[in-house]
């Protein structure tokens, strides 16, 4: 193979970086996908196909096109504020661009005609969705080459289970954040500095919808959400949320652009996410609590302290990043053992979008 042609195939810098994972950044996912496809939902038939009727109609079929003026809106942006958008665009576009690869694999193995459906539907939103901000960050020379990304990008292996709960909050999360986005910008269009903006909100019904699939999944099999399986929720709530708080504290311009706090952004995120899982999780974590605040704010610290420790190297470099290490393990499972707010259970489990 020549220079010329090896250089040629080589991925660019925006697929290097959304090849790398971290705790922090978008993971692809593989699972055991016979036992998903043996989801029976004959429990909750009537919601399921109220939602199927939804995902059919596909309202949003002709959302994720470009109109004319779309380039044209693309402004220059400082360097601070440049880097961190655009770190944000990959992280959404691998985000999105990872359901798009998950779903579309339970789409190709299911036997179940409902499962086919469900995941058909989901894979191709999630496609929509990655390619339209792999064109934004195209504007900017920067696309994702996502075909070489599937093949390259490490895959975890996350049981069915696991798989229920970390897309159901990520979903829904995602609904949270992209709609508390949209709704402060709808208030200050002045700092709508991008165009995509003005597509958060249809594109974060899609996101709810998502969520409400695996909601009403879990409800078919209640054994998902009692005994033992309740500590797997709460590992998860608290991962997630903690998860998000350290990586948009990495992005001061961006929601300083916004006019944002990112501390009191999250915990509006954290507000909206606690309110739509009460449709499933018999509990949400008590985000009042003063010390979840602190511990993530920790979190936070200890984050600062490893990227500090990665710059300096060498010995010293490995031994401040073990110790930061071991710190967070213990924050974590300080946060992971502060009180839940439990609740009773919801005579339905699909909830409007009402934020």
């Amino acid at each position: 193979m020549t220079a010329a042609i090896a250089a040629d195939l080589a991925p660019n810098h925006s697929t290097e970086r959304a090849k790398v994972s971290t705790m922090l950044t978008p993971n692809f996912y593989r699972t055991d996908y016979a036992a998903i496809d043996a989801f029976d939902v004959e429990p909750i038939r009537a919601e399921w196909n109220a939602l199927m009727k939804e995902f059919s109609d596909d309202k949003n079929g002709d959302h994720f096109d470009r109109d004319e003026g779309f380039g044209r809106e693309v402004t220059e942006l400082p360097p601070a504020l440049k880097e961190e958008f655009i770190e944000f665009l990959i992280s959404s576009c691998t985000s999105e661009f990872s359901g798009c690869v998950l779903y579309a694999e339970l789409k190709r193995r299911a036997k179940n005609p409902d499962m086919a459906d469900l995941f058909g539907y989901m894979a191709r939103d999630e496609s929509r969705h990655a390619n339209f901000i792999n064109q934004s960050l195209k504007d900017f020379g920067l696309g994702v080459d996502l075909g070489f990304l599937k093949q390259a990008k490490k895959y975890k292996y996350f049981a069915p289970k696991f798989i229920m709960y970390a897309t159901y909050l990520s979903e829904k999360i995602g609904y949270a954040r992209y709609i508390t986005i949209h709704r402060e910008l709808e208030r200050h269009p002045e700092r709508r500095f991008h165009p995509i903006f003005k597509w958060f909100e249809q594109w974060c019904n899609d996101e709810y919808r998502h969520g409400e699939a695996f909601a009403l999944m879990m409800s078919a099999k209640p054994e998902l959400l009692q005994g033992r399986n309740k500590l797997w929720i709460r590992f998860f709530l608290l991962a997630v949320y903690a998860t998000m708080f350290v990586r948009d504290h990495t992005r001061p311009e961006l929601h300083k652009a916004f006019g944002l706090d990112p501390t009191e952004y999250d915990f509006q995120v954290f507000r909206i996410t606690s309110e739509c899982t009460k449709q499933i999780f018999p509990f949400t974590l008590d985000i009042d609590h003063p010390a979840f605040r602190a511990g993530l704010e920790r979190l936070c610290r200890l984050q600062t302290a490893v990227d500090a420790a990665k710059a300096e190297g060498g010995v010293m470099g490995m031994v401040k990043r073990a110790g930061c290490a071991v710190a967070a393990v213990a924050t974590f499972a300080g946060l992971y053992m502060l009180p839940v707010v439990r609740h009773a259970k919801l005579p339905q489990v699909r909830m409007q979008a009402v934020w």
